[in-house]
């Protein structure tokens, strides 16, 4: 898991931060940066084919690898080719053809987190779950500091093209973890998937139709209705669309600012170096400590306790890039304090918004109702962060980071009325292990 934790974060930094660095360097408009932010719809629309990526057998390497293996390989080598295909674009002339190769790596990067959940779940028992997330996470953060730190560090003494050149290369230690990686044995048969009480009245009623639209339908019910529904009856519409819009605003203010952070950087004439080395390193480094501070948190304060730190957080990060924005000689003590707090937010408010999620699945339908949540919790952060570039030409970056920052406030009042249901929401076991296992880990370091 550390391993595919790495093959899991390392693209997700090269569509979006450190191209965000490449593009403004090479004077790209700050409008057209803010645009990239909409490849992360990628990520957003997962849900639309992760029950093909559950089902469907890929021909010649279903065999070789089985299901869950197969599109793991497939979606990476997919990740790979599209950043070798960066790493050889010009972004003065082929902004619109880097756009497009963007998207596609993110569409790999998220089927390969489908594909990883489902094999992560089946692979071991629920006792271990929490310290399979929780070495996965740290893998995650490893990956970032490559993506960030590392891709721009080598921007800096050998190029672009060298630097995603490399990256490309490193996806390979995805690629061998999977190989050398045991297929899952499946929980449940296709024919126990398809035993659904509507699935089998909803065939019932259509006995005179083809066969082949018969078993469309049947497994459209079984994997996409089904698991709505039993969301929707178990909390009340209510309930359910309250828990629905806070995972979507949750993250609001960090995803609209997300785009302008390294193009605030380099038109404040802070290097490629002191960004690598104070805006990646030390602030990712940081990160890992707040995925441990945010487990423990869930684990010893309740979950909606977790979920107002991580706001509060959020709030001080926007503010305080704000505050750095209106000093004429911005320093890296003010560049470390910023982007400090900015990774501790986002790690805390990651594992909240991980628990919180998690609590709101069915062990029946786990798989789908999870990748319906991960898919909404960024929508409606990346349409605001396409726009972003537009607001900073408009009013500047210190207005831009109040705006921002005030986007903490839709969250901070739907948790406010959802207060009282969430303790009542009963946390899954892998939350409260992970947080257990972070605990350990922390213990042995210091």
């Amino acid at each position: 898991m550390l391993f595919l934790g790495f093959s899991s974060g390392l693209p997700f930094l090269l569509v979006f931060s450190t191209l965000t660095v490449w593009l403004r360097q090479a004077g790209i408009e700050r409008s057209t940066i803010g645009m990239f932010a909409w490849v992360g719809f990628a990520y957003s629309f997962e849900f639309v084919w992760s029950p093909v990526v559950d089902r469907a057998q890929l021909p010649l390497l279903h065999r070789l690898l089985g299901r869950r293996r197969s599109w793991m390989v497939l979606a990476q080598l997919g990740i790979a080719l599209g950043l070798a295909r960066l790493a050889a674009a010009v972004p003065a002339t082929q902004v619109g053809s880097m756009a497009a190769t963007a998207l596609f790596v993110a569409f790999c990067s998220a089927t390969q987190d489908v594909a990883m959940n489902a094999w992560r779940i089946e692979s071991v028992p629920e006792s271990l779950q929490g310290a399979m997330v929780a070495t996965y996470s740290v893998g995650y953060r490893i990956a970032m500091i490559a993506g960030g730190a590392g891709a721009i560090a080598i921007a800096a003494g050998f190029g672009w093209q060298l630097s995603y050149g490399t990256m490309a290369a490193l996806m390979s230690v995805g690629v061998l973890t999977t190989l050398l990686v045991k297929e899952p044995e499946a929980p449940v048969t296709r024919a126990e998937q398809g035993r659904e009480i509507r699935v089998i009245e909803w065939l019932e009623r259509r006995a005179h139709w083809p066969k082949a639209l018969r078993s469309l339908g049947e497994w459209f019910i079984g994997a996409v209705i089904c698991p709505l529904t039993e969301f929707f009856g178990r909390f009340g519409t209510r309930i359910a669309l309250g828990a629905l819009a806070l995972i979507g605003l949750y993250q609001l203010a960090e995803f609209t600012m997300g785009s302008m952070a390294n193009p605030f950087y380099i038109d404040h004439h802070y290097s490629l170096e002191q960004i690598a080395l104070v805006g990646k390193v030390s602030g990712y480094t940081v990160g890992i400590a707040g995925v441990f501070l945010g487990g423990l948190l869930v684990a010893r304060v309740g979950l909606a306790r977790a979920l107002a730190a991580g706001l509060l957080l959020s709030l001080l990060s926007n503010l305080s890039y704000a505050l750095l924005a209106t000093t004429h000689s911005p320093t890296l003590l003010g560049l470390g304090i910023a982007n400090g707090i900015d990774n501790l937010a986002l790690s805390l408010e990651g594992v909240a918004l991980i628990a919180f999620m998690s609590s709101l699945t069915s062990p029946k339908y786990t798989a789908t109702q999870y990748a319906l949540f991960a898919s909404l919790y960024a929508l409606p952060g990346k349409m605001l962060e396409g726009t972003s570039g537009f607001v900073v030409e408009r009013v500047g970056y210190a207005h831009f980071f109040l705006y921002t920052a005030s986007l903490c406030l839709p969250a901070g009042l739907l948790l406010a009325a959802l207060w009282r249901r969430i303790p009542r929401v009963k946390v899954m076991p892998e939350a409260a292990r992970m947080a257990e296992s972070a605990e350990r880990i922390d213990a042995g370091a210091g």
